[in-house]
């Protein structure tokens, strides 16, 4: 079935369910269980014990709007809370779900699921293509959701970038992909590609600029007054730009300037990893992007080398307020903006080839 099929088919089938009036309540939204605030360590060669994650509701945003998200200080790609945050919307209709978390955690994800509905999962959109996201796509596809995502994701997973060995990435399970696709239209940013009348809700699919990655999507859910905003903002560690997968720096503020006109002084926002926050909190970390490339940028100038810019500790006045502050993570976060300064190509086929710094 071709791809626009697949979408008019996801969409006929909702449009067909009466919606459900569900009020928001003030309390909302209730935390549950709060991320983590670290510091962690891990001993080299650890392993992530798998069987010792759980996937737990953090917070209620509604009552009928949930997020799920795992233990913290297990996961050490994520240690304040393992994988990245889903969410389910459930009801009559059905249950709406934003990402899925590890594959290896995908019975767990369910399992949390069902402890709160037992109403068939149908709909899945992903945010981004990064596996702590889309892992179990394949596990919630077989049990019955119709996946999902912006085109250029489609594109990421078909032809993931090669492992940092050269060898070719391992093609993605054929039921992991998403099959209603969509596509970002520069001249009208947030504008839905996607809208479901669902279990009281609206919920909007916004494609977004190449920011995070190529490929990226926010999710509206206009009763609730919520947004999930993945990965393009975090507040534990320094951002990440995945440029293998077409992400920018650049990309990020102007993911941050588009949340400022689509969200309200009460909208809460959602990002993948880190607290949840209102808008106004994101322009601190606005403020930093743009400290850090200007600086980058009059360094690069100046023929220094990325050892050079990498000595000059230039997120020292951002430090001591970085939750989840690692010498990786700064030191990727200005390899990054070092690399983008100066030597920038367009975006092929969701990917973005980086030249090799001197």
């Amino acid at each position: 079935m071709k791809k626009h099929a697949w979408l008019l088919v996801g969409l006929a089938a909702m449009a067909a369910v009466p919606a459900m009036l569900l009020a928001q309540r003030p309390e909302y939204p209730i935390v549950l269980v709060a991320p983590g605030k670290g510091p962690y360590t891990f001993p080299e060669g650890y392993q992530t014990p798998w069987d010792r994650i759980e996937i737990m509701v953090t917070v209620k945003m509604s009552p009928n709007l949930f997020v799920l998200h795992g233990s913290e200080a297990l996961d050490p790609a994520h240690p304040d809370g393992s994988g990245g945050r889903a969410m389910a919307l459930f009801g009559p209709d059905g249950v709406l779900m934003v990402d899925t978390e590890n594959r290896q955690v995908a019975e767990k994800t369910l399992t949390a699921i069902r402890s709160f509905t037992s109403a068939p999962i149908k709909v899945l959109v992903n945010t981004h293509i990064h596996p702590d996201h889309t892992g179990a796509n394949a596990f919630f596809a077989k049990q019955g959701a119709l996946i999902f995502s912006q085109e250029d994701l489609q594109s990421e997973m078909l032809r993931p970038p090669p492992r940092a060995n050269g060898q070719p990435a391992p093609a993605p399970e054929p039921a992991s992909v998403p099959v209603a696709i969509y596509r970002y239209n520069p001249a009208a940013p947030g504008q839905p590609a996607v809208t479901f009348n669902m279990n009281g809700e609206t919920v909007d699919f916004i494609p977004m600029m190449p920011s995070h990655t190529a490929g990226d999507t926010i999710v509206r859910f206009r009763n609730a007054d919520v947004i999930y905003i993945e990965d393009f903002y975090r507040n534990f560690g320094y951002p990440f730009a995945d440029q293998a997968n077409g992400g920018s720096v650049r990309g990020m503020l102007e993911a941050i300037d588009l949340i400022g006109k689509l969200a309200g002084s009460g909208t809460t926002l959602v990002p993948g990893h880190g607290t949840l926050v209102k808008k106004n909190d994101l322009l601190p970390y606005r403020a930093m992007l743009v400290d850090i490339l200007g600086k980058v940028k009059a360094m690069r100038d100046q023929g220094k080398s990325l050892t050079d810019v990498l000595a000059a500790k230039l997120t020292a006045p951002y430090d001591k307020t970085t939750l989840g502050d690692t010498q990786q993570s700064k030191d990727r976060f200005i390899t990054e903006v070092y690399d983008e300064v100066k030597d920038f190509p367009p975006i092929v086929d969701g990917k973005r080839t980086m030249p090799k710094h001197p």
